[in-house]
């Protein structure tokens, strides 16, 4: 099949290589730029793209994401590692509370990859662009699907800025902005079914690189991320000895306006201690990056049992969404490709059964996780909003005897390590929310720990008068980045 996939970002090019390396001729329509940096730092310092401003956030490959890449693209993962991505065991992610540090069957399904975005984009524009079977146009902008008649239309093409090109199959990897609604109503088809959940927070970000690698605070590969009563904060290891730390108070909180200046977030970040140890041994390298207006979203093109068109397709932002501090979105990105490779391997000749197909592999695959994290950023939602804006606390909801919660296996796993391992396989999306937050042994597990009440937690929380005094840090313009 001939396969126009609209968009290079990471989901876009890994589906292309995908699709490619099963025999389909792939051609890759984005509208910015798809020359590769000359190495990876350059890469970083050009990341920031007003379409994808989550490029320069935070992120880690989870096990869902390590896992699919080793065993359907075992190549792009050495090239990963090649690339200065770091491989991070289970053990390096264990709290300092957690007593019972020894391993289990099963750890090394659980294992991560700590890097820079720009890192992973860098080696796949390499890789695709090397790719027998896909064809790169970067600095092309879709304007619209071509379709023949037909109910549903059947999709035939897009249009670009420079001409037509004609497909057997489109593939959407446009991102949370694609207008693919506006262009299936254009052609007379039906909208899209979409979902969305506020997410609620503002994320600002800041790049930094180790100034020595002993006597550090933690190791180079720590993820600690935590909820305080006014902000969340965070910390996550990269590649090539680099350091991210993030500040994501509530977007209505107006106090934290003055984030993106390096001297109020770092002001802030200092009130925390574990984060103040960290900023002891790290040297910027980047501004202080803001992303925000970020909601969770689900997307399906199948509605009412019926596809609103045939021959399309979509994966990662494009189909769904969901808060970037969990980092589930290339592991999303990267189920929705194998999906989409093994659905039109097993429906070659009948595109309404592979639209079909696809959306059963998105009930199954992808809407746990869009359905789970909108609940649990509804919960972390009502919390910041009564402590910060005095809102009135939330409903009491009657606990359910045989079924946990996110947040109550999160906080039993500072000390239990069957709830650790429960953590990490729900954030590596490995298996569904619904089996772990039933599973009667972790429940009776968390239960406990929840009664005994020893729980510490992850970081030490910053007082208000602390967080003000940082809040008004009056910036002095300088920048001080190295």
């Amino acid at each position: 099949m001939r396969i126009v996939v609209i968009g290079g970002s990471a989901a876009g090019l890994i589906t292309s290589l995908m699709l490619a390396r099963a025999g389909h001729d792939v051609v890759v329509v984005e509208q910015d730029s798809l020359v590769p940096a000359a190495d990876v730092e350059t890469a970083a310092t050009v990341a920031l793209r007003a379409t994808a401003p989550q490029v320069v956030q935070p992120h880690i490959l989870l096990a869902l994401c390590r896992n699919l890449l080793r065993h359907r693209l075992p190549d792009l993962y050495m090239a990963l590692r090649d690339a200065g991505v770091v491989e991070a065991a289970l053990a390096t992610q264990m709290p300092p509370s957690l007593a019972d540090r020894s391993a289990w069957p099963g750890d090394e399904q659980l294992m991560v990859l700590m890097t820079r975005r720009s890192t992973v984009d860098w080696v796949l524009r390499r890789w695709a662009a090397a790719e027998p079977g896909v064809t790169l146009h970067g600095g092309v902008r879709v304007t619209g699907l071509i379709a023949a008649p037909g109910r549903p239309p059947h999709i035939v093409g897009v249009g670009t800025d420079h001409g037509e090109l004609t497909a057997d199959g489109v593939v959407d990897a446009g991102g949370r902005r694609t207008r693919l609604d506006r262009w299936l109503v254009a052609i007379g088809a039906g909208q899209s079914e979409f979902r969305w959940a506020e997410c609620g927070l503002a994320y600002y970000s800041r790049q930094y690189r180790l100034r020595t690698v002993t006597g550090l605070p933690g190791l180079p590969t720590t993820r600690i991320v935590s909820a305080f009563k006014e902000f969340v904060a965070g910390i996550w290891g990269a590649d090539h000895n680099t350091m991210l730390l993030a500040l994501a108070p509530l977007a209505a909180d107006r106090r934290f306006r003055g984030a993106h200046h390096p001297e109020v977030f770092t002001a802030v970040l200092r009130t925390v201690p574990t984060l103040a140890a960290w900023l002891d041994v790290l040297e910027p390298i980047s501004d202080v990056a803001a992303m925000g207006g970020l909601h969770n979203t689900l997307r399906r093109l199948v509605v009412a049992g019926q596809p609103v068109a045939t021959g399309l397709h979509a994966v990662g932002d494009a189909v769904c969404t969901t808060n970037p501090t969990f980092g589930r979105g290339l592991s999303l990105a990267l189920r929705a490709a194998v999906d989409l490779v093994d659905v039109l391997d097993r429906y070659p000749d009948d595109p309404r059964a592979q639209t079909l197909a696809m959306d059963d592999a998105v009930t199954a695959h992808i809407a746990p996780w869009y359905g789970d994290q909108a609940a649990a950023d509804a919960a972390l939602l009502a919390t910041l909003w009564q402590s910060v804006l005095g809102a009135a606390p939330p409903p009491a909801t009657p606990p359910i005897r045989d079924r946990v919660t996110f947040a109550q296996i999160r906080a039993a796993a500072l000390v239990d390590p069957l709830a650790f391992r429960a953590v990490w396989t729900l954030m590596g999306a490995l298996r569904g929310p619904a089996e772990i937050y039933q599973n009667p042994q972790l429940v009776a597990r968390v239960q406990e720990v929840l009664r005994r009440g020893d729980i510490p937690r992850p970081m030490v929380e910053p007082s208000p008068e602390q967080l003000l005094t940082a809040l008004s840090t009056v910036p002095t313009g300088a920048p001080d980045v190295v």
